[in-house]
């Protein structure tokens, strides 16, 4: 076991664990966020997504001596209320079925809206292609990454 410090949602965290922890552990088993979902522990689907240093990662894949130091943010930390442009467009759009993946996809469609503001319809489409939704969503999660950056 290592004492491994980080920042998460901006707060300074230090966990107990062992380096090669993945860090989605960390996240949801040590400090108790759950938003943050365990899909297919290969990196192939992206329920796992998070933040760290503002690009998107598959937190099932990196190991959390790997962000010490680091920022790291969760679907909690985009948003304290739940009011971040994606969010609120997600609603509007009623996008969930089961609702799964929808973290994962939340962040990696802020990645996007975070370094292309108005992002083409192909554009999205490229960017989001990994995160895997198995209820097949995928037009309304377009829609509602189009509705976001023209609402932000």
């Amino acid at each position: 076991m290592a004492a491994i410090s980080f920042t998460i949602n901006g707060k300074s965290a230090s966990v107990e664990a062992e380096p090669d922890t993945a860090l989605l552990w960390v996240v949801r088993e040590h400090l108790e966020l759950t938003g943050t979902k365990f899909g297919c522990g290969s990196g192939l689907c992206g329920a796992c997504t998070v933040h760290v240093d503002g690009k998107p990662l598959r937190s099932c894949q990196i190991a959390v001596s790997k962000v010490a130091g680091r920022n790291v943010t969760t679907i909690e930390g985009l948003s304290p209320n739940g009011q971040h442009p994606l969010q609120k467009a997600w609603v509007a759009e009623q996008v969930p079925q089961c609702g799964y993946c929808q973290s994962g996809q939340i962040m990696q469609a802020a990645a996007l809206l975070a370094t292309n503001k108005q992002p083409s319809r192909e554009q999205i489409v490229e960017h989001m292609d990994g995160n895997i939704c198995r209820c097949g969503t995928y037009p309304r999660i377009v829609k509602a990454i189009q509705r976001a950056a023209k609402e932000a």
